[in-house]
C-alpha cells in the first residue's frame, strides 16, 4: 500500500525555520517524484516544490524560491522541505504527494496524499 506521512509542522515566528519530513512506505523514492503542496483556508491547494524520481531535478514555486529547499534521503525513504525565512503568508497545511514526474507541480497530477501537517507563522 502506497503511503506518505508528513511531520515537522508547528508554530514559528516570522523569519524562523522549520523542516518538514515526508516519509514514504509501500514504494521507494526512485520510482516516484514527490511534491510538497500547501493549502490555506479558503484557497486552492498550491504546489510549493518537487523533486524528481532520480533526485536530479528540483522545482520551486516563485513564492518560495531562495527560502525553501527540497531534498531526500534514499536510505530513510524520506523527502524533506527545509523552510527558512518564513513569512505569515506561508501559514497553511502542508502536504506531500507522489507522481511519475514533477511537471508544473499541479495538485491534480499527484496522488497518494498524506494527511498534512500544519505550519503557522505568527508573532
Amino acid at each position: 500500500q502506497l503511503r506518505l506521512v508528513e511531520s515537522g509542522g508547528g508554530l514559528v515566528q516570522p523569519g524562523g525555520s522549520l523542516r518538514l519530513s515526508c516519509a514514504a512506505s509501500g514504494f521507494t523514492l526512485d520510482v516516484s517524484a514527490i511534491g510538497w503542496f500547501r493549502q490555506a483556508p479558503g484557497k486552492e491547494r498550491e504546489g510549493v516544490s518537487c523533486i524528481s524520481k532520480s533526485g536530479g531535478s528540483t522545482n520551486y514555486a516563485d513564492s518560495v524560491k531562495g527560502r525553501f529547499t527540497i531534498s531526500r534521503d534514499i536510505a530513510k525513504n524520506t523527502v524533506y522541505l527545509q523552510m527558512d525565512n518564513l513569512r505569515p503568508e506561508d501559514t497553511a497545511v502542508y502536504y506531500c504527494a507522489g507522481s511519475p514526474m514533477c511537471g508544473s507541480i499541479y495538485y491534480l497530477d499527484f496522488g497518494s496524499w498524506g494527511p498534512g501537517t500544519q505550519v503557522t507563522v505568527s508573532s
